[in-house]
C-alpha cells in the first residue's frame, strides 16, 4: 500500500488539521442521512493509503476543494481507483503536484514513507518506457507565482552543485535532509510559479539535477523505495526539459541501483535504453559509465563474454572523454573510475591478477574524496581475493582514514562485508583492522 503524499499535502495547503477533516467529513455525512464516525485514526490510515469506501473520497474532495478554491478529482487526492489504466503518458501538472507531496512528506519523515518499498516489474520499467517514447511535452509554461526567471534557474543549478560536493566529502545521510529542505522551501514554489516554455525547459532540467542528488542520497542512505522514486521523477522532469543528455544520466543512476539490488538483466536493459534513446547526445563520459555497468552486470550474471564485449565498449568510449566539453552531471566520470570498474569486472569473473592491477591504478588516480573510499574497497577485496592479507588490511586501514567525517550507509555496507572476511583469516594485521572497523561501526549514521 503506498502512503499517500497527496492527501496530506493538500491537508497542508487548506491548513486543515486530521481531527477537522475527520469531523467534516462526518458532517457531510449527516447531511446526507448517513451515519458516520471517523476521527483523527480514520485520517492517518487514509494517509497511510487505505482508501474508504463508499462516497468519503468524493466528499473529501468537496471539502477540500472549498477550502482551496479549486476542483479536485479522486486522483489529485490520492484516492482514483486502482482498477483505473495508467495514462500513456503523466500529465505535468499532475506530475508537479504529486512530486512535491513526495518531497514534503520525506522531509517530514513520515513512518510509512520512508519504508515506501521498491516498485517492481512494469511499474518500475513504466518511466523509462515514457521517457523513451512519445508523446513529448509540447508547451510546459505554467500560469501561477512567483514569477520564474533565469535567475532562479541559476540558482538551482547552483545548488545542485553544492549539495552534491557535500554528498561527495559527507555522504547521503547528512546531505539528504538538506536537500529535502531547500526542494521545499525554493524549488517547490518555483514549479508551481508562472513561466514561459523555453524558461520552464530550463527549470525542469535544473530540478531534476536536484531531484536527482536526492535519489542519490536517499540511496545512500539505504532509502531504496525513495531513491527510486527520486530517479523516476528526475527522468520524468529530464523529458520536460527534452534533455535526452540528462535523461541518459538519470538512466545511469537507476542501472546503479538494479546492479546493488541485484536486478542485473534489467540493469543491462535499462543501460540499453539509456544508449539508445539518448543517442548522439550521450557523452563519451555517460556512454563509458552505462557500458562498464552493464559489463559489472555480465559478470554478475556469470557472462563473461557478454561482459567482455561491454569492457571492450567502455575502453572505446573513454578514449573520446573531453572533461571541457562534458555536461555537469558527469563529473563523477573521473580518471580512475573505468579502471576501478575494470577491477570489479575481472574479480568476479575470477581473473585477479589483472584485476588488482587495475584496482591499483583507480587508487593511483586522483578521485573526490568518495570515490577513492570505493576505490581502496575494490583494492582491498581484489588483495582478499589473491590471498594477501596483509596487503588488504594495510588498505582498509587507508579505508578507515579516508572515511572521517563521511555519513554513508553504502560505504558502512562495505566495511561490513570487509571485516566479515578479515574476521576469519586469523592474522594480527587482520584482526587489528576488524578491531577497528568494530569501532567504527559503533558510531550512529
Amino acid at each position: 500500500m503506498e502512503p499517500n503524499t497527496l492527501l496530506d499535502a493538500l491537508l497542508d495547503e487548506a491548513g486543515m488539521s486530521r481531527v477537522g477533516l475527520a469531523a467534516r467529513v462526518n458532517e457531510a455525512a449527516r447531511a446526507r442521512d448517513k451515519c458516520a464516525r471517523y476521527d483523527h485514526s480514520s485520517v492517518i490510515r487514509w494517509l497511510k493509503g487505505q482508501r474508504p469506501r463508499g462516497i468519503v473520497p468524493d466528499v473529501i474532495c468537496e471539502i477540500l476543494a472549498a477550502r482551496i478554491g479549486r476542483p479536485l478529482s479522486l486522483e489529485d487526492i490520492g484516492m482514483g481507483k486502482s482498477s483505473t489504466p495508467p495514462p500513456v503518458s503523466t500529465p505535468l501538472a499532475g506530475f508537479i503536484d504529486r512530486s512535491t507531496a513526495l518531497w514534503r512528506g520525506d522531509l517530514q519523515q513520515r513512518p510509512d514513507l520512508q519504508a515506501a518499498p521498491l516498485i517492481t516489474g512494469l511499474p518500475a520499467v513504466g518511466p523509462v518506457w515514457e521517457w523513451e517514447n512519445p508523446p513529448d511535452d509540447v508547451d510546459v509554461s505554467r500560469n501561477g507565482t512567483p514569477r520564474v526567471g533565469m535567475g532562479d534557474v541559476s540558482l538551482l543549478r547552483g545548488a545542485r552543485d553544492h549539495y552534491e560536493q557535500m554528498y561527495r566529502k559527507a555522504g547521503g545521510v547528512t546531505t539528504r535532509t538538506r536537500v529535502l529542505q531547500f526542494l521545499n522551501s525554493e524549488t517547490a514554489p518555483l514549479l508551481r510559479g508562472a513561466y514561459s516554455d523555453a524558461t520552464g525547459r530550463e527549470l525542469h532540467r535544473a530540478v531534476g539535477g536536484l531531484v536527482a542528488v536526492a535519489g542519490i542520497c536517499s540511496y545512500d542512505s539505504d532509502a531504496q523505495g525513495l531513491a527510486q522514486r527520486y530517479f523516476h521523477q528526475a527522468l520524468r522532469l529530464a523529458k520536460a526539459s527534452g534533455d535526452r543528455a540528462f535523461g541518459g544520466y538519470v538512466i545511469a543512476l537507476l542501472v546503479n541501483q538494479c546492479l546493488y539490488m541485484r536486478e542485473y538483466r534489467q540493469a543491462v536493459a535499462f543501460a540499453e535504453a539509456g544508449l539508445r534513446t539518448a543517442g548522439h547526445a550521450v557523452s563519451p563520459a555517460l556512454a563509458c559509465d552505462l557500458h562498464a555497468m552493464q559489463a559489472k552486470a555480465f559478470a554478475r550474471m556469470g557472462d563473461q563474454s557478454g561482459a567482455h564485449r561491454a569492457m571492450a565498449a567502455a575502453e572505446t568510449a573513454a578514449g573520446r572523454i573531453r572533461p571541457e566539453q562534458e555536461p555537469e552531471e558527469t563529473g563523477y566520470v573521473q580518471p580512475g573510475l573505468l579502471e576501478v570498474n575494470m577491477a570489479d569486472v575481472l574479480m568476479r569473473l575470477g581473473d585477479m591478477s589483472p584485476a588488482t592491477v587495475y584496482a591499483a591504478e583507480a587508487v593511483a588516480a586522483h578521485a573526490h574524496e568518495r570515490g577513492r573510499v570505493h576505490r581502496l574497497a575494490t583494492l582491498s577485496d581484489c588483495q582478499l581475493r589473491a590471498g594477501d592479507a596483509e596487503q588488504a588490511a594495510a588498505t582498509a586501514t587507508d579505508i578507515l582514514d579516508a572515511m572521517r567525517g563521511m555519513e554513508s550507509q553504502r560505504l558502512r555496507d562495505r566495511l561490513v562485508r570487509l571485516r566479515g572476511t578479515m574476521s576469519g583469516l586469523g592474522s594480527s594485521a587482520t584482526t587489528d583492522v576488524a578491531e577497528r572497523i568494530d569501532d567504527t561501526l559503533r558510531i550512529p549514521l
